[in-house]
């Protein structure tokens, strides 16, 4: 990421960054979020909070969190592919563990693809343990998902 680490900013995502999100959901996912999910998740749902990784002028990646109570769970994370393998995903996980935690989030968890190996790494790295298995969670193949949680209250 030395390339890019003094020229991406990540912030509250907004309704005029939903039409480049939407591009990155489409590009990373087999059964992206639709463009009315995401108008929704801002507008409408109380325990929702979205970053975006934004890049000479251009959102490049996405975090999604609900955080409810003293539980936080990313309901989605994307890197644009162009940018994978930068470190871009790694910064976007660690400022929404700190905005987890900044929100009263005692843990937060995720799932994944049994498939999805980079990513277990990656949450692996920054502390997360497997808590257990979703059967056929993912629609579009009935791959089996992988609840993965980290204590973010110490």
């Amino acid at each position: 990421m030395k390339e890019l680490e003094n020229e991406y900013v990540i912030r509250a995502m907004g309704k005029d960054d939903i039409e480049e999100v939407y591009q990155i959901e489409l590009l990373s996912f087999s059964t992206p979020w639709s463009k009315d999910s995401l108008y929704y998740e801002l507008e409408q749902n109380l325990f929702a909070k979205y970053v975006v990784v934004e890049y000479k002028g251009r959102v490049i990646g996405y975090c999604g969190l609900w955080v409810i109570m003293d539980d936080a769970q990313i309901t989605n994370i994307a890197v644009h592919p162009e940018y994978r393998g930068k470190k871009i995903g790694e910064a976007l996980l660690q400022f929404s563990l700190q905005l987890s935690k900044e929100l009263g989030a005692k843990r937060l968890s995720l799932e994944v693809r049994v498939s999805n190996h980079i990513a277990q790494a990656l949450y692996k790295k920054l502390g997360f343990e497997t808590g257990g298995v979703r059967k056929n969670y993912y629609t579009d193949n009935l791959e089996d998902a992988i609840v993965m949680w980290v204590n973010i209250d110490d």
